[in-house]
């Protein structure tokens, strides 16, 4: 079971350059954290794939056990783990979530 979660986990972040696991969707987030995750892409003008994990429980539990990381929402960005709510709102404030995304080619220079 865990291979085919894994598997699922591994092409969704292989065939989007952002992806997000969260609570709800994009349009109709269910927490909080995940609102505010949606923000900042939001507001950076980035495309991304959001999953809503409360409608599958083998990935709401599969990508906790993916990522080594034990909240939702999750950020990918062109295959790698960034981090939860917190560490994502830090990174934007303080201009680092942009400098990634500009090193791995999803944000323009002229967008920050």
């Amino acid at each position: 079971m865990e291979n085919m979660v894994f598997n699922r986990i591994k092409s969704d972040i292989s065939c989007h350059d952002i992806v997000l696991y969260m609570k709800g969707t994009a349009a109709f987030p269910m927490c909080g954290f995940s609102a505010s995750v949606v923000q900042v892409l939001s507001q950076m003008g980035v495309p991304f794939r959001d999953i809503n994990v409360l409608e599958d429980s083998d990935i709401r539990d599969g990508i906790k056990q993916f990522s080594r990381w034990p909240t939702i929402p999750q950020l990918f960005v062109r295959g790698d783990f960034i981090g939860g709510a917190d560490t994502v709102r830090e990174m934007y404030e303080t201009g680092a979530l942009q400098n990634l995304m500009q090193k791995k080619g999803v944000l323009a220079a002229e967008a920050t």
